[in-house]
């Protein structure tokens, strides 16, 4: 069997700045470089960047997707009464 071109099962696919750092013994990226305090700050900052991304919606909308969320979970609800009151009456009806 031949092994593709570009595989990363060899070690001589590995990029050099790779196996240096390696060597030194140093973690990649800025988050190696920070205490426990600064990772905190950090992940609090990626947090505030990623809920200003956040398209929120309007009120009306909001009371639109909660009115039809309370319609979906009352027909859920009935179905599955009607389901309970079926299989009570066929328990009965097999056990006396």
């Amino acid at each position: 069997m031949t092994e593709a071109l570009g595989s990363t099962a060899t070690p001589e696919s590995g990029r050099p700045e790779d196996e240096v750092a390696a060597k030194k013994g140093r973690r990649g990226g800025k988050r190696g470089k920070k205490g426990p305090i600064g990772r905190l700050a950090l992940f609090y900052r990626q947090v505030v960047a990623e809920l200003r991304k956040v398209v929120w919606p309007t009120r009306s909308q909001l009371s639109t997707y909660t009115t039809v969320v309370i319609v979906f979970v009352l027909i859920v609800i009935g179905l599955v009464t009607v389901i309970d009151y079926g299989f009570e009456n066929a328990v009965k009806y097999v056990f006396g």
